[in-house]
């Protein structure tokens, strides 16, 4: 009788151990899955960068990836799309959103083109000029406005992805996403995508051009040159 109670005590509590052990894994299979599913739910940059390589032509664009792959990809979709932005220059540094395949671009972007001061009038009163300045190296800064600080740049499936923070906001950074509209020699144009609607915003730049040098008479300095040899 003893042994038999033993042997079901024994029993009861080995069943009660592997219910509570099988809980446990249950519980741990449930967290791994779930965070497996945080790191898929991020998002992965697709883009591909590289230079523009001389076999460049009208409807493909020759990518010398910066992992020394060579890609040939289409660009005639890109280009109907009006996706293509700044231009196609041998050596230039080019970032691509491709396709599935990496046989088509979807945006192709020209990093170099990017490069630069750019200013807008100040949208407060227009007295004076205001902007952003994208440097080499994702760095970006401030032109002449201390309202907002522009820390760094980079692309990101297409789109420019810009770090900010704001005067008075503390040492809390913004990150917005920009589509871009617009780059050319000159002109640069993006618009919000990471806020409500009525919250998004285009921005028109122009290139920063150094003010003509005037000598005393207000005339140009080429021009007073020539009016001195005359």
């Amino acid at each position: 009788m003893k042994k038999t109670l033993f042997f079901w005590m024994a029993t009861a509590s080995m069943a009660i151990m592997m219910s509570c052990g099988g809980g446990s894994g249950q519980q741990q299979m449930a967290v791994a899955e779930d965070d497996t599913s945080a790191v898929n739910a991020i998002p992965r940059d697709k883009t591909l960068y590289g230079l523009c390589g001389d076999g460049t032509a009208m409807n493909t664009l020759q990518l010398l990836r910066d992992n020394g792959d060579t890609l040939v990809l289409s660009i005639t979709n890109a280009m109907e799309a009006g996706q293509v932005f700044g231009g196609l220059f041998v050596g230039d540094r080019i970032a691509v959103l491709p396709n599935a395949t990496n046989s088509e671009a979807v945006i192709v972007i020209n990093q170099n083109a990017l490069l630069g001061d750019w200013v807008m009038p100040n949208p407060i009163d227009g007295s004076s000029e205001v902007g952003i300045r994208i440097k080499e190296g994702g760095v970006a800064e401030s032109i002449e406005q201390s309202s907002i600080i522009y820390k760094t740049w980079k692309i990101f499936n297409g789109r420019l992805e810009i770090l900010s923070q704001r005067d008075g906001g503390g040492d809390e950074e913004e990150l917005n996403l920009y589509e871009l509209v617009k780059l050319g020699p000159d002109t640069l144009v993006y618009r919000t995508m990471n806020k409500p609607r009525e919250e998004m915003e285009t921005f028109e730049y122009s290139r920063w051009k150094e003010p003509e040098k005037m000598d005393l008479h207000g005339l140009q300095l080429e021009d007073a040159a020539d009016e001195f040899h005359l």
